[in-house]
């Protein structure tokens, strides 16, 4: 791939830095504000889920996909069968077919990407220099790159538009049994395989749009002259079909369809798995991603709190930054002094969202709390003292 790049060296004042400090000041303390909000409102969402998925598992019920009975009607139902369609599903633009529940389209268009690394280093008298270098190469993307924000925008145009988009086609009357399956569960559908193209396929689709439209050797339709020697606005679109299959099914049945449940004011349960699954299994699959997400919450709430923390202190570090040397080190103690704050501040947020409703998780975690600020501030006493 062709590459260029362009480098760039700027200076910043002390005074300067001084004033986006400040300035820094107002959103590192929105962000810290915001964390606690993230935190408390993501404990919140974790219980009321659990909560559904408890009640949940005990109300569903199984039931046969080849029978269909009205006393279900309104209840959790929990079933397994084979997902079908009532015909194939086509791509109205390249005429790709598939026996298939759904067929994806992914598009890729060459372009060129700009990439950014920077080294900043602070001067006597608390200046900065950066030196940004940016480079420029020729990559495959399946979104389209906005080359008039590149630094150097001459030489290294991209298109304004790509001439098709990625996009998902659904075969029509997808059900199971004697159930049609909604939107909201096909929506759900996601066990794609590679759907080649075939030579004849690309000579049809590139017969009907008088373009040069040619299969590669992994299937995949190409939209120019040569795969082998790519050029800007190229298109490589590959196809995936999510095949007939088994699946299995908790939600809440509706004459011959289903619709989420609603566990009182908590929360709704519609869960869908390709594959064969008992309902104990699907609820604990479940449990097991509101765990996973209410930890990737946590870290970002904890993230959101310490950087904001750091943005606060970093007028500090910047005052002391007259002398470079000096700079570093307070800088160092802001950020630890941000991270001995943030991590108890994190703890107690989630340890009391959970006591009103889980005191026994709510107290070790408090008390993980108590004994993280006890040793920071043990740490803080046993440090030597400035001569």
């Amino acid at each position: 791939m062709d590459n260029d790049s362009v480098t760039v060296t700027t200076s910043k004042s002390w005074f300067s830095r001084i004033g986006s400090a400040i300035g820094g000041i107002v959103f590192g303390v929105i962000l810290f504000l915001c964390s606690f909000l993230v935190l408390s409102w993501n404990e919140g969402r974790a219980i009321h889920r659990a909560k559904t998925l408890d009640a949940g598992a005990k109300q569903v019920i199984d039931i046969s996909a080849d029978e269909m009975k009205s006393e279900n009607a309104g209840k959790l139902v929990h079933l397994t069968g084979t997902a079908e369609a009532d015909g194939p599903v086509s791509d109205p633009i390249f005429g790709i077919t598939a026996t298939a529940l759904k067929l994806r389209r992914d598009v890729e268009m060459y372009q060129w990407k700009q990439t950014e690394k920077s080294e900043t280093k602070q001067k006597l008298g608390g200046g900065e220099e950066t030196t940004t270098t940016y480079s420029y190469s020729k990559d495959w993307s399946s979104s389209l790159i906005d080359s008039s924000q590149f630094h150097t925008p001459s030489g290294h145009a991209n298109p304004d538009s790509m001439a098709a988009d990625s996009e998902t086609f659904v075969a029509d009357g997808i059900h199971v049994g004697k159930f049609d399956l909604p939107e909201s569960l096909v929506n759900l559908i996601n066990n794609y395989t590679p759907r080649p193209a075939t030579a004849e396929e690309a000579e049809k689709a590139a017969a009907k749009h008088s373009a040069d439209i040619r299969v590669t050797t992994g299937g995949a339709l190409y939209v120019g002259q040569d795969p082998a020697s790519p050029k800007i606005g190229d298109l490589r679109i590959k196809f995936q079909a999510a095949p007939s299959g088994a699946v299995s099914i908790v939600a809440g049945q509706v004459g011959d369809t289903f619709e989420p449940f609603a566990i009182g004011k908590l929360g709704t349960i519609e869960l869908l798995k390709t594959g064969t699954f008992s309902a104990d299994a699907m609820f604990q699959q479940e449990k097991e991603s509101n765990t996973m997400l209410t930890w990737i919450l946590r870290l970002v709430g904890f993230l959101m709190m310490l950087f904001g923390l750091v943005m606060i202190t970093n007028v500090i570090s910047v005052i002391a930054s007259v002398i470079p040397f000096f700079g570093n080190i307070v800088g160092m103690g802001t950020g630890l002094l941000a991270l001995a704050v943030a991590l108890p501040l994190s703890l107690v947020t989630i340890a009391l969202s959970w006591l009103a409703f889980r005191p026994l998780v709510a107290i070790p975690i408090l008390l993980a709390a108590v004994a993280s600020i006890v040793f920071a501030v043990s740490r803080a006493r046993k440090a030597p003292k400035p001569a």
